[in-house]
C-alpha cells in the first residue's frame, strides 16, 4: 500500500466533502421506502440512479429483478437489486460490498424536526434526513471513494463487486435466492464481504462488528367459541383464550429476562477468557444508556453484564397480541382466537430446529397443566441463525489497522444483539469471511425520527471504506 496514495486520498475527501454532502442531499431527497406501495416507483428510482452513477465511472452493472409482491393485496414489482463490478485485474484481490438503498416511512407529523427527505445540516454537525445513515450514506461511501480514485488519476487498488437491495427494511424478499444463483457466477472470485449497514457501540470511538444474533419468531395461538362473546353473559362459565394465553406468555420469561424454558442455555457456547478479555476498554456505560432510554430502566448493575445479555446471551421477548381489543375506550368482549407473538434472539451454538422443539415441547407441557377445552397450537414463522467471526481473521485485521489510520484508535471489537441475514447467506454461499464496518454511530436513531449521520463519521467514513480497500490489497488473506 502507498502511503502517499492514501493520503492523497484523505486530502481529496476533505477538500471535496461539501460535494459529498450535496451528494448526499440528492439521494436522501429520493423517498425510496420499500413498505409503501405507492412510492414503489421512488425505490426503482433510487437503485436506477446507482446504477446509471456507477455505470458513469465504468463500472459494469447487472440489474436483476427478484420477481413480484404482494403488498397488502396490491401486486407490485419487487425493486431491482443491483449487482456490479468496478475492475477486472486478476493480479488484485476482489472485495464484494452490500448495502441498501430502500428506507423506513418517514412523516414530518410523525415528529421530525424538519421534512425528513430533506437534508438538513445542523449547526453542531449532524446531517439530518431518513437514510442517511441507514443506509444511503455507506452506500454512498463506497461509490464517492471509487469516484475520488479516478478523478485523480490513483489507482484503485482492489476489484470491486457490489451488490444493493431495495428491500432490506422490507425483509429482503427475493435477496437470498439470487446470491444462492449468482455464487458461482457474478459473485465468483470474491475474496472477502464488507458490509456498511451497523453502528458504533458508542458515539466517538469506532469499531469492528464480528457477531451477530438469529431470531427465531412464534405465534401461539389460543382457539376457543366459535365466535367473539359477551363478558356479561359467558364469563366465568367458557375457557377465555386470552386467559390462557396471558397465563402461557407469563410462563416464558422473568421479569429479570431469564428464559424458563427448559434446556435452552445448554447450547450456548461457553465463554472464554479472551471472549471475557474483549468486553474490556469498551466504549458503553450505564449512564450513555440509560440517557438514550429516557429512563434507567436497565436489569443489570454490572455493564458487562448488560452487554453480555445483548450480545452472547439468548433473550425472549414478548411483542403484542393480535385479535384482542386494543383501540381506545372500552369493549367488555372475550375474544374468540388470539395469538400471542414473541421471539427469541439466539446465539452459538443454538440451531433454531432445537430451539423451535424446545419451546414447542414447553408450551404443550405448560397448557396441559391448565386442564382448558380451548385448543392451542405453536407456530414458528421465522428461524434465522446467528453469525460469528473471528476478529482475527485477515479481513478484520486489515479493518482495523485502517481504522486506526482514520481515527487514530484501534477499534472496539463488538457483536450485536440484532439480526443482519444477509450476512450469512453470503458467508455460508460464497465461503468467504465476511465483515460488519460501520460509517454511523450509536445515536444515529436509524428508524426513528430525526435520523441523521454526523458529518464527522460521513467524510471520516468516506476515508476509512477506501483506506480499507487499501489495506486489504497489501493482506495476506490465508493467513
Amino acid at each position: 500500500m502507498s502511503a502517499t496514495t492514501v493520503d492523497k486520498y484523505f486530502e481529496l475527501v476533505d477538500q471535496h466533502q461539501q460535494k459529498f454532502i450535496e451528494t448526499l442531499r440528492e439521494v436522501v431527497a429520493i423517498p425510496s421506502v420499500s413498505s409503501d406501495a405507492s412510492r414503489r416507483g421512488e425505490v426503482v428510482r433510487m437503485g436506477e440512479w446507482l446504477q446509471a452513477r456507477w455505470e458513469a465511472l465504468g463500472a459494469t452493472c447487472k440489474r436483476v429483478d427478484p420477481g413480484k409482491q404482494d403488498l397488502h393485496g396490491v401486486e407490485l414489482d419487487l425493486p431491482p437489486v443491483i449487482l456490479g463490478q468496478y475492475g477486472n485485474d486478476a493480479n488484485k484481490k476482489t472485495v464484494l460490498v452490500y448495502g441498501h438503498y430502500d428506507v423506513q416511512p418517514a412523516l414530518l407529523e410523525d415528529g421530525w424536526d424538519t421534512d425528513p427527505f430533506t437534508l438538513v445540516e445542523t449547526a453542531d454537525g449532524r446531517l439530518v434526513g431518513r437514510g442517511s445513515t441507514d443506509d444511503k450514506g455507506p452506500v454512498l461511501g463506497w461509490l464517492l471513494c471509487a469516484e475520488t480514485h479516478k478523478q485523480a488519476g490513483l489507482d484503485f487498488p482492489v476489484n470491486l463487486k457490489f451488490c444493493f437491495e431495495g428491500m432490506e427494511e422490507s425483509g429482503s424478499e427475493g435477496l437470498d435466492d439470487i446470491i444462492v444463483a449468482e455464487a458461482d457466477k457474478w459473485f465468483k472470485g470474491t475474496d472477502v464481504v464488507c458490509i456498511s449497514d451497523n453502528y458504533w457501540l458508542g458515539t466517538s470511538k469506532p469499531c469492528l462488528t464480528h457477531g451477530l444474533r438469529g431470531v427465531s419468531y412464534f405465534h401461539l395461538q389460543i382457539e376457543g367459541p366459535g365466535a367473539d362473546l359477551h363478558s356479561g353473559v359467558f364469563g366465568g362459565t367458557v375457557h377465555e383464550p386470552m386467559i390462557d394465553l396471558v397465563h402461557l406468555l407469563s410462563t416464558l420469561v422473568d421479569p429479570n429476562g431469564r428464559i424458563k424454558v427448559p434446556g435452552i442455555y445448554d447450547q450456548v457456547m461457553a465463554e472464554t477468557e479472551e471472549e471475557e478479555r474483549s468486553y474490556e476498554g469498551l466504549e458503553f456505560s450505564h449512564k450513555a444508556l440509560s440517557g438514550d432510554l429516557k429512563r434507567d430502566v436497565i436489569i443489570h448493575s454490572d455493564e458487562r453484564m448488560t452487554l453480555k445479555h445483548r450480545w452472547r446471551f439468548p433473550t425472549l421477548s414478548i411483542h403484542g397480541v393480535e385479535g384482542a381489543f386494543y383501540a381506545p375506550g372500552d369493549k367488555t368482549v372475550i375474544p374468540a382466537r388470539v395469538r400471542g407473538k414473541f421471539s427469541l434472539r439466539t446465539v452459538p451454538n443454538m440451531e433454531p430446529a432445537r430451539v423451535a422443539e424446545l419451546v414447542t415441547n414447553y408450551l404443550n407441557a405448560e397448557f396441559a397443566k391448565l386442564g382448558s377445552k380451548n385448543v392451542m397450537k405453536v407456530i414458528e414463522t421465522h428461524g434465522g441463525r446467528w453469525w460469528y467471526s473471528s476478529p482475527n481473521h485477515p479481513n478484520f485485521v486489515a479493518a482495523a489497522r485502517a481504522t486506526e489510520r482514520v481515527y487514530g484508535v484501534s477499534p472496539d471489537l463488538t457483536r450485536e444483539g440484532g439480526s443482519i441475514p444477509v450476512t450469512l447467506t453470503f458467508e455460508e454461499n460464497l465461503r468467504v469471511n465476511v465483515l460488519l464496518l460501520p460509517m454511523g454511530a450509536a445515536d444515529d436513531g436509524a428508524h426513528s425520527i430525526n435520523e441523521k449521520i454526523d458529518k464527522r463519521n460521513y467524510i471520516q467514513g468516506i476515508k476509512l471504506l477506501g483506506a480499507y480497500l487499501h489495506e486489504i490489497a497489501v493482506t495476506d488473506l490465508t493467513a
